[in-house]
């Protein structure tokens, strides 16, 4: 049995003894507390100086990384830079490709034009016999133009047998040839055994045979249409591959490989300049 002045002597005791283990423990936690400090700015300052394992392993991961990468985008670069290379040297090929080819074209062009025109020259020529005196007289009453009603107006020079009445010395004499021309014509088409015997037209012989029929074309026993694969043979070239996309009634339109769109015309195959086939590569 403890009387009140022993157990309050006790509790003081008790209250002492806390209070230093507290002032220990706050004691411990901050000594800790420094040390820990102390550590950590050790530790940064080697970072700083570059001097610690810790950051040093993963800075030479990095740059083994970056070096790699580096070495990659290079080498992509330089692929970038042929292929870009590569496509404009096609591009550059492939439009001097188109304009030689439509050069040919225009020229064959051209040249069928004028035959067509010299052809029909000759017939005219054949179908119609204007003295080459009319003619002069022609070109010298325009150089010589005067009044009509003048007192010196020569009259134009017409050989013709039929009776001339007055009417045709009112008439120009451009408009005497235009109508002495159309009458040759329409007496070589109604009567032709009233006029001189026409030499017959050299006709340009065929060789090759070729036509369009309802989008389709026929060329040398074989039928081509739309979207099929043919090779373009030319003399003196190396043949094309190229593919049909349109078919009219003298011209077929095709496309290479390279993207560039030419045509050929029906009378270019039946002389013989181009041929085609089928291409079944």
């Amino acid at each position: 049995e403890m009387d009140d002045e022993d157990c309050e002597r006790r509790r003081m005791e008790c209250l002492d003894e806390m209070s230093n283990l507290e002032k220990q423990f706050t004691d411990l936690k901050d000594q800790l507390y420094k040390e820990r400090l102390s550590q950590v700015d050790a530790k940064l300052q080697e970072v700083i100086a570059g001097k610690a394992p810790e950051y040093l392993e993963p800075l030479a991961a990095l740059q083994e990384n970056m070096q790699i990468r580096t070495k990659v985008a290079g080498i992509y670069r330089e692929l970038c830079l042929e292929s870009v290379k590569n496509k404009y040297e096609c591009e550059i090929q492939a439009s001097r490709q188109h304009c030689e080819s439509e050069k040919l074209l225009l020229y064959d062009t051209v040249q069928s034009e004028l035959e067509e025109k010299i052809r029909r020259l000759e017939e005219d020529r054949h179908s119609i016999d204007i003295t080459s005196e009319l003619w002069n007289d022609e070109l010298q009453s325009r150089k010589k133009r005067k009044d009509l009603f003048s007192p010196d107006k020569k009259k134009p020079v017409f050989s013709l047998t039929f009776p001339r009445p007055y009417i045709v010395y009112m008439l120009q004499d451009l408009d005497i040839l235009e109508d002495w021309t159309t009458i040759r014509k329409a007496m070589a088409t109604l009567g032709p055994h009233r006029v001189k015997p026409e030499p017959p037209v050299k006709l340009e012989k065929h060789l090759h045979s070729a036509r369009s029929e309802e989008g389709r074309l026929y060329y040398d026993g074989e039928w081509y249409g739309r979207g099929q694969t043919i090779c373009i043979d030319k003399k003196d070239e190396c043949p094309t591959s190229a593919i049909i996309t349109t078919i009219n009634h003298d011209e077929v339109w095709f496309k290479r490989p390279d993207g560039s769109k030419s045509k050929l015309y029906i009378s270019q195959l039946q002389k013989g300049k181009y041929s085609i086939k089928h291409n079944h590569n």
